[in-house]
């Protein structure tokens, strides 16, 4: 978000990146956006888009596509909550995901499978680096 509007910059190649370029990759995105200083190719050929409002406190919504993207990812707030652990109750950080797919382009159980694969990285972080 910016202040003349939303601009959803596009990180390209992903999958070859490590977390640090990611990370990089998305600050300078992010400051040229709120700057003005995105090129159009930078916006454009994106496939999903995450959103997260849960820097702003909110716990849990739904996005709504970019199109011509296939999904987005809504992300809440992590928050401490009771957990049931092996039949105990515990406090737990928790940070609720919902993924919104476009079902032309993506099947909803293929985008359901996605979301479980990327719940279970967040829950085991160090199977990111492997």
């Amino acid at each position: 978000a910016t202040d003349s509007g939303l601009v959803t910059p596009v990180l390209r190649s992903v999958e070859d990146m490590t977390i640090t370029t990611v990370a990089q990759s998305t600050r300078d995105l992010a400051e040229r956006a709120r700057s003005g200083q995105l090129r159009q190719h930078e916006l454009e050929g994106g496939s999903i888009s995450v959103t997260n409002l849960g820097m702003h406190g909110t716990e849990e919504f739904a996005a709504i596509i970019n199109p011509p993207q296939a999904a987005i990812l809504a992300v809440g707030a992590a928050r401490q909550e009771p957990v049931a652990v092996d039949g105990r109750l515990e406090v737990a950080t928790v940070m609720r995901l919902t993924v919104s797919v476009d079902h032309r382009p993506v099947d909803g159980v293929v985008g359901a499978r996605w979301l479980a694969a990327l719940t279970d990285l967040l829950q085991h972080p160090a199977r990111i680096l492997a």
